[in-house]
């Protein structure tokens, strides 16, 4: 059996305002190739299919378009589950008709934690694989909040919530496994931060929410579970140098930092001992960060220009010089070309106004999390009472994000 896990493809992602659905559609058409092409059984999707909880129109039909194709190819069975940014309202209420073609979505963690316990069978109805189909877990998913609590208290019950919601679900799946005569593989989903992570600044990873509070260990997960399937961070990895246990990555980028990473879907055979082969995924728009002095700038764009490519930039001027039309000059360089610039960062302009004690940094380059660290500065909170603040602003923030219409 042939499968293909992926995650985060973030459908209605913005980069600096810029709509992206040309080359979110591009790698749709592309997964339906692979999926054809490698003749993949099962499509596991890890979470964040949207990157909000309200996507446009144009991100949902993508979406639905790629499941009919999907339902319609040599796959035989589609796993979705929902991820933090993803409404689980809106991914489950057509689960009932999905389920139909084959495609089994778990928005949220079910009230039912059997509902959770996916058998698929083989192509003449024979049991081949079960999932244990975790979504992103939410704090309300997995433990009661108790008055007076410390953040040790809260952090310790997070992580053993999710641990005995993994062990329950494979508890049950062994319990499967012993009513039928041959061993059935089993395999997981999920979708956080493990410990030792790899991520990238501004790579849209969320700093304050309940999944990368608190970060799980291996130890979370049953042994026993033959393939890992992650998602939540960007960057293709294995979890603890694990290879049956991986994060499979956004298939584009989710920022400028991301520019040179390479972007992968993972297939994985589980007749040759789940080995796991990584396939690249073609870059569907170019970008490219320029930083240096005004001089290395202009040349590195006269460089890109005669690329004849369209080429989104992000230009990071870090000369001494104070230039006050930078910004005009930058602009007549891509003049005539392919490039499009997106965003300027003069920083010598921001250090010399941070010098007369101004800080100009916009909103869209702060996390919400640096906006709340400087309303703290700014008033001054002593550092022994800042954890439980930031504690209850990561609550807040979350149930924010989270709330259904």
């Amino acid at each position: 059996m042939i499968l293909l896990h992926t995650s985060d493809w973030h459908l209605g992602h913005k980069l600096y305002g810029r709509q992206r659905h040309q080359e979110q559609s591009e790698f749709l058409d592309w997964l339906l190739e692979c999926i054809e092409e490698q003749e993949v059984d099962a499509l596991i999707v890890a979470g964040d299919i949207f990157d909000s909880q309200s996507p446009s129109n144009q991100s949902l039909e993508m979406y639905y378009r790629f499941l009919s194709r999907a339902a319609n190819s040599c796959c035989r069975h589609i796993i979705i589950i929902g991820g933090n940014h993803d409404s689980p309202t809106l991914l489950d209420a057509p689960r009932e008709l999905l389920h139909f073609l084959n495609i089994h979505v778990i928005g949220r963690a079910p009230e039912n934690i059997e509902e959770a316990l996916l058998m698929l069978n083989d192509a003449e109805g024979s049991p081949e694989l079960i999932v244990l189909a975790v979504p992103y877990l939410r704090d309300k998913d997995i433990r009661l909040s108790e008055a007076g609590e410390s953040i040790e208290d809260k952090q310790d019950k997070m992580l053993h919530g999710i641990r005995e919601y993994y062990l329950r679900l494979f508890e049950l799946a062994k319990n499967k496994q012993q009513e039928l005569d041959n061993k059935v593989p089993l395999i997981a989903t999920g979708h956080l931060f493990c410990q030792g992570g790899k991520t990238r600044q501004g790579d849209g990873v969320r700093e304050l929410y309940v999944g990368s509070l608190v970060q799980v260990g291996l130890d979370t997960f049953p042994h026993d579970i033959d393939y890992l399937a992650l998602g939540h961070l960007h960057l293709p990895q294995r979890v603890a140098k694990q290879t049956n246990r991986r994060y499979s990555g956004a298939p584009l980028a989710m920022s400028f930092t991301e520019a040179d990473e390479e972007k992968a879907v993972l297939l994985i055979d589980t007749d040759m001992q789940f080995d796991v082969r990584e396939l690249a995924v073609p870059s569907f728009q170019a970008i490219a960060s320029i930083s240096g002095t005004l001089e290395s700038i202009l040349e590195e764009i006269q460089t890109l220009s005669q690329r004849e490519e369209d080429i989104l930039l992000e230009i990071n001027y870090q000369g001494q010089s104070l230039i006050d039309d930078l910004q005009e000059q930058i602009h007549a360089a891509v003049t005539n070309t392919k490039l499009h610039v997106l965003r300027i960062s003069n920083k010598r302009i921001y250090d010399h106004i941070r010098q007369q004690h101004s800080e100009i940094k916009t909103l869209e380059e702060l996390t919400p999390y640096q906006v709340f660290q400087q309303c703290l500065d700014l008033s001054g909170i002593p550092d022994e009472q800042r954890p439980e603040m930031e504690l209850g602003f990561a609550a807040a923030l979350d149930a924010l994000q989270n709330e259904e219409n």
